[in-house]
């Protein structure tokens, strides 16, 4: 059975593997949680889709930065694999990319295929989007398209849009420091002209040249676009493999991408007991049985991820080392990286292999991803119980989290639901729900005001343990309501309201909303809790309207 609340809300691929552990279908979302679930919630599939789920036996996922890079990766992915439920709805082609050739005085255009001399840009898989950067491109710096230099100017360089290498007019200095510049547009550094573009639209929009303004508007999307750095997919001619780890409660949580010529092509997952000598170790034992590439990216020393726990036990605090003492072991393992273990990797891969500390660029972000895929595949339960739990200045991490909400119909047939998490997941054989009986009309704080005291007398009455944080759908007349209840029940369990819109978190005794962003992990699993409870009540109040149509 599919674990749908562990799936993330990230961008990235799902894996689909049948009770043989084959693959049998990779897709891409721009949220993963909402795509999967869709798979398993819908009654309106298509046969085949239908016939896909019946055999889905288990999901993974690889998280990526943005919706772009999912859908590089799902194109990778797929002629990697060649899934069964993809063969007939995945054509084979590859993305294009822009390119500037190696001629003395180069032509810039588009190349589906990374085999020309020259430096490439992309890939890019909107062709709209990937025109647009080319236009702006060759209009902005006046580069030549021409595939073969012709002997006199063509209509480019009349209208002032080359500048016509082929009449020897420009030097090859001068042309290029164009090609230099149009280098740093394409590779992401493309804020000065964007703005000079942005100044160029609001003047046409101004004479009312509206189509104009239009066009360049387009321009400037595309311009953002490239920004959206695609770090699935780069240039490069050899293999590389990015390892991040991890260091929590004594274990080790390590991560690998596997990279080939600049495309991840995939992923591995380790944990195991720390130990002092853990990372030449598991190199060892990993290029054992493992290709060894090129390149292997590793974690800078000064930026280990270790767990702030509120309360760890004497052993695990032996057992792991603490923050300066791990900061030390990766500062003296990396700056003075074994020579043996190069020898034996070199010697595995048969020239000598590179070991790569990245302080920025391209390398360190796939570090940072392949951070974010082991918070997600390890700690996205927990870990957004401990950012919830110190959000809200708590004690302890809240890890059985009870919420409330009210649903109705113009005033009829309403119903409240009460949903609990444990441990960052939905604890369904707790969830419970409620007709109002003592208010009529609509009144959303009387109606809060029943529900939470009679759950709680209830569990008052049955000896049964309190959750350690209650949650209520609503600002401060919800927030106010439920608080009067739980003091006339003798209850001191923290109590908070999450309000709809700027998703405001209110607690008693303060005014104002205390101050989470409403994107950050905290907020998000506030917002996940709400949601269920919303869907819960509403599932509720639907059922007993249909029963009163009929009955």
């Amino acid at each position: 059975m599919i674990d749908l609340s562990v799936i993330p809300t990230s961008s990235g691929c799902y894996i689909y593997r049948d009770k043989e552990d084959e693959i049998i279908y990779i897709g891409k979302a721009k949220n993963l949680k909402k795509r999967v679930s869709s798979y398993f919630q819908k009654r309106d599939l298509d046969p085949k889709t239908r016939l896909l789920v019946k055999h889905i036996q288990s999901v993974d996922f690889i998280v990526t930065a943005n919706e772009v890079e999912a859908l590089i990766l799902e194109n990778t992915l797929i002629k990697k694999h060649n899934p069964k439920y993809n063969i007939d709805l995945k054509d084979s082609k590859s993305y294009a990319f822009i390119h500037i050739s190696g001629d003395d005085f180069p032509r810039i255009g588009i190349l589906r295929k990374a085999t020309a001399q020259g430096k490439l840009y992309g890939p890019f898989v909107s062709a709209k989007e990937r025109d647009e950067i080319l236009d702006v491109v060759k209009r902005t710096f006046k580069l030549r398209s021409c595939r073969n230099m012709p002997k006199r100017p063509c209509l480019r360089y009349h209208i002032g849009n080359c500048m016509a290498p082929c009449t020897g007019n420009v030097s090859k200095e001068d042309y290029q420091n164009a090609i230099g510049k149009a280098d740093s547009v394409l590779r992401g550094n493309s804020e000065k002209l964007a703005e000079k573009l942005r100044k160029e639209m609001e003047e046409f929009a101004k004479k009312q040249e509206f189509e104009i303004a239009k066009d360049i508007r387009d321009q400037i999307y595309a311009l953002e676009y490239l920004n959206n750095r695609q770090h699935v997919a780069r240039q490069i001619n050899h293999d590389e493999d990015v390892i991040n780890y991890i260091i929590r409660d004594g274990k080790i949580y390590i991560m690998v991408f596997n990279v080939v010529k600049g495309t991840l092509i995939g992923k591995e997952e380790f944990s195991f007991p720390y130990h002092q000598n853990f990372l030449e170790e598991f190199l060892v034992r990993y290029y054992s049985g493992h290709e060894t590439p090129s390149e292997i990216i590793l974690p800078d020393a000064s930026e280990i991820q270790e767990e702030e726990a509120y309360t760890v036990s004497e052993d695990v605090v032996r057992e792991t080392p603490a923050a300066s003492e791990t900061q030390q072991f990766r500062q003296l393992y990396h700056e003075n990286v074994s020579r043996s273990l190069i020898d034996f990797l070199s010697q595995r891969h048969g020239k000598t292999v590179k070991i790569t500390i990245p302080k920025r660029g391209d390398k360190k972000d796939l570090l940072m991803l392949a951070e974010k895929n082991i918070e997600i595949a390890f700690f996205s339960a927990t870990s957004k119980v401990e950012a919830l739990g110190k959000r809200l200045m708590l004690p302890e991490p809240p890890r059985v989290i009870e919420c409330f909400d009210i649903s109705h119909l113009s005033g009829t047939h309403t119903v409240a639901s009460m949903v609990q998490f444990r441990d960052g997941k939905p604890d369904k054989s707790n969830y419970r729900r409620f007709k109002i009986k003592t208010v009529k009309g609509i009144d959303d704080f009387a109606s809060i005001a029943e529900v939470v005291g009679r759950r709680y007398s209830r569990l008052i009455e049955e000896e049964k343990p309190f959750p350690d944080l209650i949650m209520i759908d609503g600002g401060k007349g919800q927030l106010s309501s439920a608080v009067g209840e739980l003091k006339k029940l003798g209850v001191k369990t923290p109590v908070i309201s999450l309000a709809k819109r700027e998703e405001e978190v209110f607690v008693p005794g303060l005014s104002d909303p205390i101050p989470i962003k409403k994107n950050e992990k905290a907020s998000l699993y506030l917002q996940e809790i709400r949601d269920e409870a919303h869907r819960f009540a509403i599932t509720f109040n639907r059922q007993l309207r249909e029963k009163a149509l009929t009955d």
